[in-house]
């Protein structure tokens, strides 16, 4: 009977935030909220742990009233939502739902709660807003419905709901919030701040970690530690490469300041923060945000120096091949053992693809499908995890979620990278969303945590918002160019715009 409901609720709920991205009515998109809310409420109950239900319902009540409280302050101060989702980005805490142990970010689903209270109470109010995403509504709608349509005949139900309810449904919500918010050069700012001091304050902790070689929380970090020729550190992070990934994006982000045109000030507070990052990331010895890294790098230098910059990428290949292959794990061992199993991963989950190209073995089955194709035991083996998004979305969602995929891709570095004025402060800020997203995209080939990266859904929300300051900076200028930006601000749907001024 549970499993029904979640069967039931999964596509609810990626209905009801379709609904919401994409409704131009305020009634419709009430209704949208709602739909998300009780399928979300469907996954949750099928979750839950049994037995537990007087302690359950309390935490329940006691969240709502939190969540109250913080709808009602971003209401009065909506970027307070930015800064307290980015500050919840590192919090996974370890949970047991039911058989299965998962690390979740427990203190952002609160934030998300406040938000969604918070939207609520404005539409309710009269708030006539709509597709705040602009041109990312409909791909990322089309995606979020088709990925918990196949919930519907998933090989593994349980991390299917645990993978909408967890990162899917609340992390989409938390894209159409950001969309909402009033473009702000201060509050932006303040968010870079933040995002700075957090990467400091997280590779002085790794740097402490590395001296005293104390790792916290993991404890296959340890037991890898004590067998390889190298000591990685996580710092407040459960697993080093999403440490080094929270880094890449200071790093990129602070370089994006460097390289164009911020103020002294900043320029060397982002300078201090880049050289302080890095050697964070170096103990982190995660060769996936390495990679990340050197992409983002050459998209900010090509936006800086053009054609020039593929002189200065060939060096960095070549310094990156050497290093790579000056590691024991690639000198002596075969592509599978240098890549930790990942090769043999992605060809396996290419031909689980390849026979279930329609509708995919459906959302969290990647798996059981993986386990049963290679024949390894257990009720959940660990060996069959994936580490490749697109992999992962072809295996799960068939073809038709990997379209989508690419067209979510697509129109997110349009909206970012289109027609930039780097001269302009909105020019540098979609700079930077669109080269952290790239350098995401490239660290998800290696690790399986696109959709559930909270700072992608950020820059999914964040994304639309610059680039509808960015035409009209454009608009502004006294340029002659001034016509051609003006068409493209009535073709593109802005942020946050009301009925009457789309009319």
């Amino acid at each position: 009977m549970t499993a029904d409901l979640a069967r039931l609720g999964g596509p609810l709920a990626a209905a009801g935030l379709a609904l919401l991205l994409l409704a131009p009515r305020r009634d419709l998109r009430v209704g949208g909220l709602a739909a998300w809310a009780l399928g979300c409420a469907l996954l949750a109950y099928y979750l839950a742990p049994r037995g537990h239900l007087s302690l359950l319902t309390a935490g329940a009540v006691g969240g709502i009233v939190l969540a109250a409280a913080g709808a009602a302050l971003l209401v009065r101060w909506p970027w307070v939502l930015a800064l307290a989702a980015l500050a919840c980005v590192p919090a996974r805490i370890p949970v047991t739902v039911g058989s299965t142990d998962a690390n979740l970010l427990v203190p952002m689903y609160g934030v998300v709660a406040a938000a969604g209270l918070a939207l609520g109470w404005q539409l309710l109010k009269g708030d006539d807003r709509f597709r705040e995403l602009g041109p990312l509504a409909l791909p990322l709608a089309a995606f979020v419905l088709w990925s918990g349509l196949t919930l519907a005949w998933s090989q593994d139900l349980r991390q299917g709901a645990i993978e909408l309810l967890a990162f899917y449904l609340p992390f989409g919500l938390l894209a159409v919030t950001l969309a909402r918010l009033p473009w702000s050069r201060e509050w932006l700012g303040a968010v870079w701040a933040l995002l700075a001091a957090m990467a400091v304050v997280f590779a002085v902790v790794g740097v402490y970690q590395y001296e005293t070689r104390d790792v916290f929380w993991n404890p296959k970090v340890l037991v890898g530690n004590a067998y390889a020729p190298f000591y990685r550190v996580n710092s407040v992070f459960w697993d080093p490469s999403i440490y080094g990934r929270f880094l890449v994006v200071a790093i990129l982000a602070s370089l994006v300041l460097v390289v164009h045109g911020a103020t002294r000030r900043v320029v060397i507070a982002a300078t201090a923060t880049v050289v302080a990052a890095w050697i964070g990331l170096v103990l982190s010895f995660s060769q996936s945000s390495f990679v990340a890294l050197v992409v983002g790098v050459g998209i900010v230098a090509w936006f800086a120096w053009g054609r020039r910059t593929l002189a200065l990428l060939g060096l960095i290949a070549v310094v990156v091949l050497v290093a790579a292959l000056a590691m024991p794990s690639v000198r002596h061992h075969s592509l599978n053992s240098a890549s930790g199993g990942r090769f043999k991963l992605v060809e396996n989950g290419v031909a689980i693809a390849v026979h279930h190209p329609v509708q995919g073995v459906g959302i969290g089955g990647f798996k059981k499908a993986y386990a049963a194709r290679t024949g390894l035991k257990g009720k959940e083996p660990k060996a069959a995890a994936s580490h490749d998004t697109p992999v992962t979305v072809a295996a799960e969602t068939g073809l038709p979620g990997l379209l989508l995929f690419a067209w979510l891709l697509v129109t997110a570095f349009l909206v970012a990278f289109r027609r930039l004025v780097l001269t302009t402060f909105a020019g540098r800020v979609s700079l930077i969303l669109g080269t952290v997203l790239a350098a995401i995209g490239v660290h998800s080939l290696f690790y399986n945590a696109f959709f559930e990266d909270p700072v992608v859904w950020g820059v999914f929300g964040l994304a639309p918002l610059a680039a509808v300051a960015l035409a009209r900076e454009r608009v502004s200028e006294p340029e002659p160019r001034v016509a051609a930006p003006q068409r493209a601000v009535v073709a593109a749907p802005q942020a946050g715009r009301s009925r009457a001024e789309a009319g």
